[in-house]
């Protein structure tokens, strides 16, 4: 079973065409979208309106920063800080290129910043190339042994 990839989207716009341009690239794994980074922390914990879903971690996250409720920034100490979601990979995609953000997003932990390309053709083939090497061609860390793997491979 492949498993979703999580995206942590409060834009309407910017939404719809992550939807689309995921949708287009062809992948098959579901896409959990998380409109504010609370939403995102009950989604990855299995709390909240989460609370009865399976067990088991996206393939990745692709992280707003700015957000209502619990920003990026913020939910990124959240996943690194946890047994249970310190090696999955997140990737910040924002429109800030402010430098004390990308700073603070490696330091916290992100695997990838991204920034959105403002040009719509730019910003597709960005979300389509995003989706298919972290859900296709990303080979994940192993996990430890005899450590449970919360739904990780």
């Amino acid at each position: 079973m492949l498993k979703p990839i999580l995206l942590v989207e409060d834009n309407p716009n910017d939404l719809e065409l992550s939807l689309a341009a995921l949708a287009k690239s062809g992948l098959a794994n579901d896409v959990i979208v998380a409109r504010d980074g609370a939403e995102a922390r009950d989604y990855l914990f299995c709390t909240g309106v989460y609370a009865g879903r399976p067990a088991g971690l996206p393939a990745v996250v692709l992280l707003d920063l700015k957000l209502p409720k619990v920003d990026g920034l913020e939910l990124l100490h959240i996943i690194r800080n946890s047994p249970e979601t310190n090696r999955l990979p997140v990737v910040i995609l924002t429109s800030s290129r402010e430098e004390s953000d990308v700073a603070s997003g490696y330091r916290l932990g992100s695997n990838a910043y991204v920034v959105k390309p403002v040009e719509f053709s730019a910003f597709f083939k960005a979300i389509q190339d995003l989706g298919i090497f972290w859900a296709v061609l990303n080979e994940p860390p192993p996990v430890p042994r005899g450590k449970p793997n919360n739904g990780q491979q």
